[in-house]
């Protein structure tokens, strides 16, 4: 369904017209005067309501379109809709910037180690019961994995990175998670390195329990212990792979 938008948008001025443009239609979508699955009315009525041409419509709407705004579908029934923002938009476009702006993996390392001493205080003091079941069940299932002669490897990754999920979703505050989303879906193959050699696998384990039972009992200076440790062992282990 098409939404009336005549009330909503007004000429623009030449110069920045489509970025004018863009603004406008951002604007009632942030506002939620336009809603996800709203329509966009058509090119020519745009035009009309703006008061400018095809081309500067054209260059606004792919702007909102790179920015996860709105989606172009096609068909008898297509147009420009507004999409469902979500977690996994905003951290898929944070990690494509991540990995085009080439940051070194010590720097990603330092990075996260900083959130992630943040992370397990607001795990403990914000985490729920549940949550904290979950965590428990999860490095359990790590472990014994971790413990089986040739362990799948890829599904060890895919825990570790649930763990690491699951406790940014304690903390309570969506900006951490889509952090963590973004890291995870960027950088996860170093902790998957972690992985790979069998005297690095036990130590991350290990570690991944000790830091969890922390958190469970509530000790942050020890979660915090145990975080900076994973962090020297991934670091010993990049140290490693560059120098082979």
């Amino acid at each position: 369904m098409t939404t009336s938008t005549s009330s909503l948008f007004h000429p623009v001025q030449m110069g920045r017209a489509s970025e004018d443009v863009a603004l406008q239609i951002e604007s009632a979508i942030l506002s939620e005067a336009l809603k996800p699955g709203d329509k966009l009315p058509s090119e020519r009525e745009l035009q009309q309501q703006f008061g400018t041409g095809r081309g500067v419509v054209r260059e606004a709407i792919q702007s909102l379109k790179q920015k996860g705004l709105i989606e172009i579908r096609k068909g008898q029934k297509g147009g420009a809709v507004v999409r469902q923002v979500d977690v996994h938009n905003i951290s898929e476009s944070l990690a494509l910037f991540l990995k085009q702006s080439h940051v070194q993996a010590d720097k990603v390392a330092e990075f996260r180690e900083t959130v992630d001493q943040s992370l397990v205080l607001l795990a403990i003091s914000r985490g729920t019961d549940s949550q904290k079941q979950q965590l428990s069940e999860s490095v359990t299932e790590l472990a014994a994995l971790a413990a089986e002669e040739n362990p799948d490897l890829d599904r060890l990754g895919e825990l570790d990175r649930a763990l690491n999920l699951l406790i940014a979703a304690m903390s309570g505050n969506p900006i951490f998670e889509w952090v963590m989303h973004a890291i995870q879906q960027g950088f996860s193959s170093h902790d998957y390195a972690l992985y790979q050699a069998a005297k690095y696998r036990r130590q991350t384990v290990e570690n991944w329990q000790q830091t969890v039972n922390h958190i469970i009992a509530a000790e942050p200076f020890k979660a915090q212990a145990t975080i900076s440790h994973h962090y020297r062992l991934l670091q010993q282990c990049i140290d490693e792979q560059t120098s082979s």
